[in-house]
């Protein structure tokens, strides 16, 4: 089956139990359509560049998943119509890396930066 990342960004009044517990309905979304979630994380409460539907900041929550594509789109569907999620970045990879995501790794942990010019 294809890999998938996924982005969620919901609204930034929910509780953090609420922010996990859409990361857990999706999954299950996921589930019920034939997929599966290798890994979840949940990155926290983080500033946008820009407002979106009046919101400056955000939960975020990111995820792995290994499912066909008709279970991608039935996730997706059911994100755009949930009041609470408002924005969802799917991309499909070719394979998931180990270990944590950059956005949980320290600075120290991270590999260093080419130079710049």
């Amino acid at each position: 089956m294809p890999l998938y990342e996924h982005v969620m960004i919901s609204r930034q009044d929910l509780s953090t139990a609420q922010a996990e517990g859409l990361v857990e309905h999706f999954s299950t979304v996921l589930a019920d359509n034939g997929g599966t979630v290798v890994e979840s994380e949940y990155w926290g409460v983080k500033t946008m560049a820009y407002k979106i539907n009046k919101n400056r900041k955000g939960h975020y929550a990111f995820l792995r998943t290994d499912a066909p594509s008709d279970a991608v789109q039935e996730m997706e569907r059911l994100c755009r119509l949930h009041d609470d999620v408002m924005r969802v970045l799917t991309v499909k990879v070719d394979a998931h890396e180990e270990g944590p995501s950059v956005q949980m790794q320290k600075r120290e942990e991270r590999p260093e930066r080419r130079e710049r010019r």
